[in-house]
């Protein structure tokens, strides 16, 4: 099940401490003082009939991965506690741990405590390690992993160790070919080597390891014998784990400790080229399908703590929390029924069963308006409070998302103003009920540079710049780059204050419309001014508060040369123009 890095929380992907930790659900058992002694937790039976058992007790993982900070821990575990959930799972444990593991023991949830080894998070955060060679790194995690055991494998909160995430593939981001299967083998032998240590300091706790995907599972088998048992994050491939385990031969049981509705390195792209994020129900269908093959490999899967119980509100809050900014979605009710909890009486969220960009949302003007049809109902009959969003991820990798002014035109039209950068942007709409629940609907937005009348009198014609890039990136980065047409090409100056861009008209030429379409490195401050020799130049707009984007000016004028004068950059860079329109 091999698969690309993949969207998550961003947060999630460095090395975790304090509030950077991930739970998951556990059996109910009856509430534990925090001071009592620590649980005895075992893998038991044999051969495809193995289960975990808690001081004897059989104890299925019924889990979710932990978001909220540690300072929050009892506000948001009583609410775990009423979904069925009996585990969380962090990445990390350190001094900070220890208020989360008690206040999960005093609400009956233990923690699968996790320990963070570079590069982890599949894509590889936190820099790269040569296993083979860095001798002084592999001696710092032999040394602190175990003594974070010592302090807490007392605690009546720990249910196992996790040494690891996600970093047999991570590797794949630092290396290649024979090295790569190098670092590999080296990378789970060392986790062998802490797996020992715990074990001689806390017979009482199984230890595993978690990876992305079951082709890190052979390493494991061949190189970390010491596992109690195997761990896997997997989304919408979860159902084919089982397959694997028994075509892989294995002799350890295993858990599922991330998976949920497909990521956005499963779907397929939408008609403007970016991930098709899945419909709320889809998602929660994806919790469920989930569930249902996880207790479906009987004896061998021994549970999950699936993602994420996050209450963080951007990007990958949106793809993946079951409550972002604390509303609970149709996941989190999904969730809950699958881990056997009642919602009989639970009033639900609202249901949106379609988004529409009217006009297509493959050519939507910038700065121009956009009316979206939404279909919405709430189970409960509860009236729907509206509010729309958008968000850059796809144009500058930003993960926030940013609420926009609408007008509600009743019949579920609402209307907005399309952002002014060109690019492919993401639009949400969420639709809360009043008490406490939220269905989110995306759809992406292709922006264009707003259409013009008249013809472009600038294009093609003779471009200068007081400077302009030679190399780097995308350069050469020329002053005709500003002219051609071609809204992927573009002039960049020197890193400095005043720059300048001039056209050469041929002739003295009238003009009504300027368009100037901007890179991320834009003019906060400039002119647009005239000349009839290129030497004494006449303003027509002066621009204070420019922001970048496209700048679009109903403007007459007359002369040969046209240039836009920078006097003071928007970013740390230079100026950098897409294009340059004048329009007779």
């Amino acid at each position: 099940m091999s698969r690309p890095p993949r969207t998550r929380p961003r947060r999630l992907l460095a090395p975790l401490a304090a509030g950077v930790l991930t739970v998951g659900a556990l059996a109910a058992l009856p509430a534990t003082s925090a001071h009592a002694a620590g649980s005895v937790v075992k893998v038991t039976g044999a051969q495809g009939n193995w289960q975990l058992s808690v001081d004897g007790h059989p104890y299925q993982i019924k889990g979710l991965t932990w978001g909220p900070s540690v300072a929050d821990a009892d506000k948001y575990l009583p609410d775990l506690q009423s979904m069925g959930v009996n585990t969380i799972r962090t990445w990390g444990t350190d001094a900070s741990s220890k208020p989360l593991f008690d206040s999960a023991a005093a609400h009956g949830i233990k923690v699968i405590a996790g320990f963070w080894l570079q590069p982890g998070g599949g894509p590889g955060s936190g820099g790269c390690v040569n296993y083979l060679t860095d001798t002084a790194y592999k001696n710092q995690v032999l040394d602190e992993f175990p003594k974070w055991v010592q302090t807490y494998k007392d605690n009546p909160g720990v249910l196992m160790w996790d040494v690891g995430n996600e970093s047999v593939l991570g590797l794949q981001n630092c290396y290649s070919g024979t090295e790569l299967e190098q670092q590999r083998n080296a990378y789970t032998t060392l986790v062998n080597d802490i797996t020992k240590k715990i074990h001689s300091i806390d017979p009482n706790h199984p230890v595993t390891s978690t990876d992305a995907w079951v082709g890190a599972w052979p390493y494991f088998k061949k190189n970390a014998p010491d596992l109690d048992l195997y761990a896997v994050n997997s989304y919408n491939a979860v159902c084919d784990v089982k397959s694997a385990w028994q075509q892989g031969g294995y002799t350890k049981p295993y858990i599922v400790t991330e998976t949920g509705p497909a990521g956005e390195w499963e779907v397929p792209n939408d008609a403007n080229g970016v991930p098709q994020e899945p419909t709320d129900q889809a998602k929660a269908d994806g919790y469920t399908k989930a569930w249902g093959c996880i207790t479906g490999h009987k004896g061998v899967a021994l549970g999950a703590t699936m993602f994420h119980y996050g209450t963080e509100y951007d990007f990958g809050g949106i793809w993946f929390n079951l409550l972002p900014a604390g509303q609970k979605r149709l996941s989190y009710y999904a969730v809950k029924r699958a881990y056997g909890a009642d919602t009989s009486h639970d009033n639900t969220p609202p249901v949106i069963s379609g988004l529409d960009v009217e006009g297509g949302a493959g050519n939507v003007q910038a700065g121009r308006d956009v009316t979206l049809d939404v279909r919405a109902t709430d189970p409960n009959g509860d009236p729907i409070t509206y509010e729309v969003l958008d968000n850059s991820n796809y144009i500058d990798a930003s993960k926030q998302l940013v609420s926009q002014p609408f007008t509600n035109l009743g019949g579920g039209r609402l209307k907005f103003t399309a952002p002014d950068r060109p690019g492919v942007w993401k639009v949400y709409v969420k639709a809360t009920d009043g008490h406490g629940n939220v269905g989110v609907e995306t759809r992406s937005i292709k922006v264009v540079p707003p259409v013009v009348n008249g013809t472009n009198v600038a294009r093609g014609k003779p471009a200068t710049a007081s400077s302009f890039q030679a190399s780097y990136g995308d350069c050469p980065c020329t002053a005709a780059n500003a002219v051609d047409g071609n809204s992927t090409t573009r002039w960049a100056s020197d890193w400095s204050d005043p720059q300048w861009l001039q056209v050469d008209l041929g002739t003295r030429t009238s003009f009504k419309h300027v368009q100037l379409l901007w890179e991320a490195s834009y003019a906060k401050a400039y002119t647009i001014q005239t000349s009839d020799d290129g030497k004494t130049w006449a303003t027509l707009r002066t621009v204070t508060d420019g922001n970048g984007g496209v700048d679009d000016f109903d403007l007459q004028g007359t002369g040969r040369y046209v240039r836009v004068n920078g006097t003071a950059r928007g970013t740390g860079y230079g100026y950098s123009l897409y294009e340059f329109g004048i329009y007779n």
